[in-house]
């Protein structure tokens, strides 16, 4: 069977797959603006189009690619229904919340070949980025992430402890309660590291509240 090339085009990076007989056999991530010349190079890391049977895409661009490219079919998919589908398949379940955590933050309801955008929000992997760049001068994604594993949340973050002197309900008393709400009151700035780890918590933190209760609300047990 001839390979068929999965091509997702985000703000940030496109990613690609490449699939033979239902196996991937090769992945890659382009970073840069998407354009057109980005799914040739996609093609020309596969091997070449005279070896694709077909191209998948989603993502930004999608809509406005042609309906071919030297002769190999481009087929266009919804970026919902890429992400609910392929969610499902790549962690085996018949339905779950698919939560895609890119740029922004999308979160789609997946059954079976049924898949809804049902919330999201715009905190993100961007949003992570852009506050690095601003706060610590770095929009490298390795070095904040590991400046960030050096750093301590409580050097910024507040605390259940901090605000009502322990936990509350299911929550324990070192949980966030107020994210950089220490900032304010600290007599010297906080250390770079710190600062790191709490920009990672926060988008983190949002991404997953938000993804809770929307499965949650969506009658799902798992989230991917």
């Amino acid at each position: 069977m001839a390979l068929r090339l999965g091509v997702d085009f985000g703000l940030t990076n496109t990613d690609i797959v490449l699939v033979e007989d239902s196996k991937l056999v090769g992945n890659w991530t382009l970073h840069g603006p998407a354009h057109l010349k980005l799914l040739e190079q996609a093609a020309e890391l596969s091997g070449g189009l005279d070896q694709l049977g077909a191209i998948a895409t989603t993502g930004g661009l999608h809509r406005a690619l042609p309906d071919a490219l030297r002769g190999v079919a481009i087929h266009k998919i919804g970026e919902a229904t890429a992400l609910g589908r392929g969610g499902l398949a790549m962690a085996g379940l018949s339905e779950a919340l698919i939560v895609s955590a890119g740029t922004g933050s999308a979160m789609i309801a997946a059954r079976g070949d049924q898949a809804q955008h049902v919330t999201g929000s715009a905190v993100g992997g961007g949003t992570l980025l852009g506050l690095a760049k601003l706060l610590l001068g770095i929009s490298d994604p390795l070095e904040l992430a590991g400046l960030a594993e050096e750093g301590d949340t409580s050097g910024v973050d507040s605390t259940l402890a901090d605000v009502i002197g322990g936990g509350i309900g299911h929550l324990p008393a070192w949980a966030t309660a107020v994210n950089f709400g220490r900032v304010p009151s600290l007599s010297d700035p906080p250390k770079r590291e710190d600062i790191a780890a709490g920009l990672v918590t926060l988008v983190a933190q949002v991404i997953a509240m938000i993804s809770l209760n929307a499965a949650k609300a969506a009658g799902f047990e798992q989230i991917v």
